[in-house]
């Protein structure tokens, strides 16, 4: 991103700036570039949708801004700046204190959260504690509070049982209450609604909507659904290969997609699609991140690609994009606009 696109996105009540990360897995196959150049700044109390197909570098990304990238991949270049501070080389110590008081991760499978064998109660009191000088009774107090904000009836008695006697649902929101105990300035949620029924999804989705707005708790929210994002975030990032294709504010971006691959994501959803004709799709498969094409990564799928696309676009202001008060509208396309169809397919 050029620096005066990345000034765009820029204000003074920023939670967090990242700026150029690159994050790589060093493998026998060879090199991946899970995450190339990829610049995102959150203010205070926002909520970015971070979408893309699977593969794409949004779970990777997370990964890397929560100092969670184990061996062979690891962070090769790049600043995470959290509320000014740099966590790029961070020690390992010093991260830990951040993660779970300032910083907060909520994964797609709560038991990644949760231990199996121990009541509700010993495991928030425990990550009360961690943080905190509080006595038993004053932490148990805060996950009782903290289990309610979550809309979790009778929370006394959730607190007194073991994770397998919950439900998906009620499980989830136990995570994510976690995740909220010390009302930490940034939160990033990898697919947490995923694997629920629609009907919980958005009864914990407006919880966490709530959550952050009365809190001021800043949110990345990762998903592949643009439906979630359409409802719950304020900007929206489109990864594709690792890179950010397009970026800025959620309604401008799903109003007036410029690049070809957001228009295509935003065609294939069902809602879109007439009843009783076949789904449309993005036709092709996103290319291996070890032996990437010259140039743009999705010319082989776009209808409009030309020989340009075989020099890689930048990521800037789009002409057509009309800028909001947040931000400009940035898109990485040598043929931006809706008119930038791909090339569909349709199935069953």
């Amino acid at each position: 991103m050029s620096a005066s696109a990345l000034h765009d996105f820029h204000t003074a009540d920023n939670t967090l700036e990242v700026r150029h990360l690159q994050t790589r897995f060093f493998t026998r196959e060879g090199e991946l570039p899970a995450v190339e150049d990829v610049s995102l700044t959150l203010a205070r109390g926002r909520v970015l949708g971070l979408v893309g197909e699977s593969g794409s570098g949004k779970s990777v990304t997370g990964f890397s801004i929560m100092g969670l990238i184990d061996a062979p991949g690891r962070v090769v270049g790049g600043e995470i700046l959290f509320k000014g501070k740099n966590l790029v080389g961070l020690p390992e110590a010093e991260m830990r204190r951040l993660r779970g008081s300032r910083i907060a991760m909520v994964f797609q499978d709560p038991m990644s959260t949760l231990n199996p064998v121990q009541r509700v109660d010993a495991q928030m009191i425990e990550a009360v504690r961690a943080h905190r000088d509080v006595s038993r009774g004053a932490a148990r107090e805060q996950a009782s509070e903290a289990l309610a904000a979550m809309g979790i009836a009778s929370p006394d008695e959730r607190l007194r049982a073991y994770p397998h006697q919950l439900s998906g649902g009620m499980r989830q929101r136990v995570a994510i209450a976690i995740a909220m105990l010390h009302k930490p300035d940034l939160i990033i949620a990898d697919e947490p609604t995923t694997a629920l029924d629609v009907t919980i999804q958005a009864q914990i989705l407006s919880e966490v909507q709530t959550l952050v707005r009365t809190q001021g708790t800043s949110l990345i929210w990762i998903t592949h659904d643009l439906s979630v994002v359409a409802g719950l975030a304020d900007d929206i990032a489109v990864m594709y290969a690792g890179r950010i294709v397009e970026q800025g504010a959620v309604d401008a971006v799903l109003d007036r997609p410029q690049h070809p691959y957001t228009a295509g994501l935003i065609d294939s959803l069902p809602s879109l699609n007439t009843r009783g004709k076949r789904l449309t799709q993005i036709a092709g498969i996103t290319p291996d991140l070890r032996s990437l094409p010259p140039g743009c990564a999705f010319a082989a799928r776009c209808t409009r690609a030309t020989s340009v696309c075989s020099t890689a676009p930048a990521l800037g202001p789009s002409p057509a994009a009309q800028a909001s008060e947040h931000g400009t509208h940035l898109v990485r396309c040598f043929h931006p606009g809706r008119q930038a169809n791909v090339r569909t397919e349709t199935t069953a």
